[in-house]
């Protein structure tokens, strides 16, 4: 298993990571399989939205003496009421729901505590100047919180949070499709076939900021939705109009800047084998590019998506890291100094670059590579 700073937190997570999907619904014999699976594999990181109270406690005995091998991402603001899944911002129903789910995990703190499920900026800045944002600062401070976290679809609202300065985690959906959609308090517009109905080009620009603002600011991010709930692994389903695999999708997400671990909803131990086998996968079945390079209905033409196939550049660069640095940079118009120290210790820098265009040819999305190399030699330091 690989692993991966998760931003400024002190945390360390799997690139694999597991959703409570997977445990809603099971007896507590199939969530203590799936916790020795985890465990087996390396896979430390577990979010924790679903409230049902039974799955948390049995989450809870599975992991009882192991605790400290995991990282938690728990939910302020998910309750669970008359039955049902419930989302809050009464202070007292937050308050409630929080200590009962540390009492049914049998543990007195939670490495992540998640804001849950703020999709507009009206919302943001109601959390943020209100009594949830101020709860959980103050179990931040008790030590009940070891950073605290936000989770959304909508790139305005998490990229007004991630600027802020309160937020440590962001919780995003990350996917092929997704980040070709526009921002919109409307979650369901995401998997609506509509959204989909013409040819879509190039990714929203205010998902390209969100990620590179999170990398820049040091916002680690955990991703959710990367199989858009299945439908892009489905040819009949997919927006695309194309199936991508698991590892396509998986590999997709991770390569987005900031982005630490993939949270997927494994159901079943063999779709968590599944997704922990991309830990194997060869690089040709990881390959996103030539896929979405491909897809009928989706373009990316001249975006560089840092998928590698320029490589291998005969002067030895790292052209996708580069390029991420530019853009890092370019988003700000000025060059930050973590992403400077970043850019100082590649091995080989844009000013090596000769102009011999290979990486131009291999590239399936017509990315400028020569132009951007000769961008980011005038900006960053010499080598």
């Amino acid at each position: 298993m690989e692993y991966r700073k998760l931003g400024k937190t002190g945390y360390t997570v799997s690139e694999i990571g597991m959703g409570c999907e997977g445990f809603v619904g099971k007896p507590y014999e199939q969530i203590l399989e799936f916790v020795d699976l985890m465990e087996q594999e390396g896979v430390n990181c577990i979010d924790l939205y679903a409230p049902n109270p039974q799955m948390r406690s049995d989450l809870g005995r599975a992991l009882a003496g192991r605790r400290d091998r995991f990282v938690l991402q728990a939910h302020l603001c998910t309750i669970w009421k008359d039955g049902q899944y419930k989302r809050t911002r009464l202070p007292e129903e937050v308050k409630e729901g929080f200590e009962d789910q540390l009492t049914r995990l049998g543990t007195d703190h939670v490495e992540i505590g998640m804001i849950h499920y703020v999709d507009s900026l009206k919302d943001w800045e109601q959390v943020a100047q209100g009594p949830v944002m101020r709860y959980a600062m103050e179990q931040k401070q008790a030590g009940a919180i070891g950073c605290i976290g936000l989770s959304s679809h909508n790139p305005q609202a998490a990229l007004a949070a991630v600027e802020n300065g309160l937020v440590d985690v962001l919780m995003f959906s990350v996917n092929p499709c997704y980040d070709l959609l526009p921002a919109s308090e409307d979650v369901e517009m995401l998997w609506s076939a509509e959204s989909y109905a013409g040819h879509l080009l190039n990714m929203d620009p205010e998902r390209s900021r969100l990620y590179e603002t999170c990398e820049r600011l040091g916002v680690g991010i955990t991703v959710m939705k990367a199989f858009g709930g299945g439908d892009l692994l489905q040819g009949t389903l997919s927006p695309a109009g194309r199936a991508l695999t698991a590892f396509q999708c998986l590999s997709y997400a991770l390569a987005r800047p900031a982005v630490a671990s993939v949270l997927v909803g494994a159901r079943s131990i063999e779709e968590l084998r599944d997704s922990i086998a991309y830990e194997h996968a060869s690089k040709e079945e990881r390959d996103y590019g030539a896929a979405l390079a491909a897809l009928p209905k989706v373009s990316w033409q001249g975006h560089c998506m840092y998928c590698g196939h320029c490589a291998p550049c005969p002067k030895g660069i790292d052209v996708a890291s580069v390029t991420r640095f530019l853009n890092l940079a370019m988003a700000r118009q000025e060059v930050p100094e973590t992403v400077r120290e970043h850019y100082g210790l590649l091995a080989n820098k844009a000013d090596a670059c000769v102009g011999c265009g290979v990486c131009e040819t291999r590239c399936p999305f017509g990315v400028p590579v020569m132009e951007n190399m000769k961008k980011a030699a005038a900006l960053f330091p010499k080598s």
